[in-house]
């Protein structure tokens, strides 16, 4: 499910959940293992991930999904789930390296809030981006909210969130939501070089700045128990579970 290449003080981790990464409990305890082992080597500058599939990841398993709308006790197990993203991509965001995601395709949903975590994200220009949950009555519920905010402001994130736009990596990085985007044959050598310069850099150094850096404006947890609270009542209303139902009916 991961490829793990140690390149000097650069890990390099390559997403490989066919078709499209999707994001389960499977999922998540694999980039859990990776993290263990990424929190207790100091000589880390950076963690550079990746995917070799079509998308970078495009969002919750939908299997997993579908599932719970069909369980009595699913709104339950539904906001497990998404605390259980909120750990994960907290983690991520919280790691003593430096994060890069490389973005070569789609990332919607919880797969855009997965490159949200991380402290730099490149993409390719063609490259599709979204928080399309409200098309089914939900919200982009881990950290979604939160974190697309902080990063561009209420502006940006309500036209992402509110208006269930899908922006190219171009336009996202004209709106911040990314700090690069190169046409997609160029996306590999640029990432990599942008991960070779920060791999020569101090470690140490770069720890302390982005400690500094993410005092500035720190989450709130407030608005995290939010978006689990408004997911959970959200999927108790007739119109979301008839967008659900008709959303997996026409994949069918």
């Amino acid at each position: 499910m991961f490829k793990i290449e140690n390149l000097g003080r650069v890990v390099r981790v390559t997403m490989q959940r066919a078709p499209v990464n999707a994001l389960n409990n499977d999922f998540i305890a694999g980039l859990d293992r990776v993290l263990d082992d990424i929190e207790g080597r100091p000589d880390v500058a950076l963690l550079h991930v990746r995917s070799d599939q079509r998308a970078f990841c495009a969002g919750a398993d939908l299997a997993q999904v579908e599932t719970r709308f069909a369980m009595d006790d699913g709104a339950n197990v539904m906001v497990r789930d998404i605390r259980a993203f909120h750990r994960l991509f907290d983690r991520i965001e919280n790691l003593p390296c430096v994060t890069l995601a490389e973005i070569g395709g789609t990332a919607f949903g919880g797969g855009f809030e997965l490159a949200l975590s991380f402290d730099l994200r490149i993409a390719a220009a063609e490259a599709k981006l979204g928080l399309p949950e409200a098309r089914l009555g939900l919200i982009p519920g881990a950290g979604g909210t939160q974190r697309l905010t902080r990063l561009c402001g209420p502006g940006t994130a309500s036209r992402i969130i509110l208006a269930c736009d899908v922006v190219d990596g171009a336009e996202a990085c004209r709106l911040g939501m990314v700090q690069w985007a190169v046409p997609g044959a160029e996306l590999a050598n640029e990432a990599a070089a942008i991960a070779e310069r920060i791999g020569s850099l101090s470690a140490a150094s770069l720890l302390v700045s982005k400690r500094c850096i993410a005092r500035v404006a720190p989450l709130s947890r407030a608005g995290y128990e939010g978006e689990l609270q408004g997911t959970h009542g959200l999927m108790a209303l007739e119109d979301t579970r008839s967008r659900v139902k008709a959303f997996f009916a026409q994949r069918r």
